[in-house]
């Protein structure tokens, strides 16, 4: 008996599918309320060129808003070591008081004392990045790190543009030198 249930209900299977499916005719009613075909591209096409100039826009404004965060980042790395650079810069004229005071001091433990505050304002811009130029006297004058306040002529035995005597010390931070060294220079 199953078998002949299987029979009946493939035999109804293959009469359906033997059967001609009734075609649709539009009616007019119906095709006043659908759009036309012609007007689906139409949309797609405008919301997918103004999906791209929206996409566009947003890459250049991401591009624009980058650059301007990495131009901000690099003025404000500036100002700060502008700034730090004119701090020390202040500070260094006390260096060259203490330097005149080591030089005018009467006794030993005058000095001793002067020398330690040197050494410990030494050791301060050092971890700053502070560096002191070194010219000593009979150097060739370089104008790159110091400047000449005087001229005198040269001496026995001298040559001429030459340092004769370092009047301030100048001092440099990294490559950039943000106190020249004044100096005296002989002429001939």
């Amino acid at each position: 008996m199953s078998k002949n249930k299987d029979e009946l209900k493939h035999s109804d299977e293959e009469e359906l599918m033997q059967s001609p499916v009734p075609e649709e005719q539009p009616a007019a009613a119906e095709g006043a309320d659908e759009p036309a075909p012609a007007k689906e591209p139409d949309e797609l096409e405008r919301a997918l060129a103004a999906a791209e100039d929206y996409k566009r826009k947003w890459y250049s404004v991401s591009a624009e808003y980058d650059n301007f965060r990495k131009r901000n980042q690099s003025a404000v790395a500036q100002a700060y070591a502008d700034g730090k650079a004119e701090a020390i810069l202040k500070l260094l004229a006390v260096a060259d008081n203490f330097g005149y005071a080591y030089e005018g001091a009467c006794d030993e433990k005058t000095k001793q004392g002067i020398d330690k505050i040197i050494k410990s304002f030494n050791t301060i811009i050092s971890s700053l990045g502070v560096e002191e130029i070194v010219i000593n006297v009979g150097d060739a004058f370089d104008e790159g790190v110091a400047e000449a306040v005087m001229n005198v002529p040269a001496g026995e035995g001298e040559q001429a543009n030459t340092v004769s005597r370092v009047l301030k010390k100048g001092y440099r931070q990294g490559d950039k030198v943000i106190r020249f060294a004044q100096v005296v220079v002989t002429n001939q």
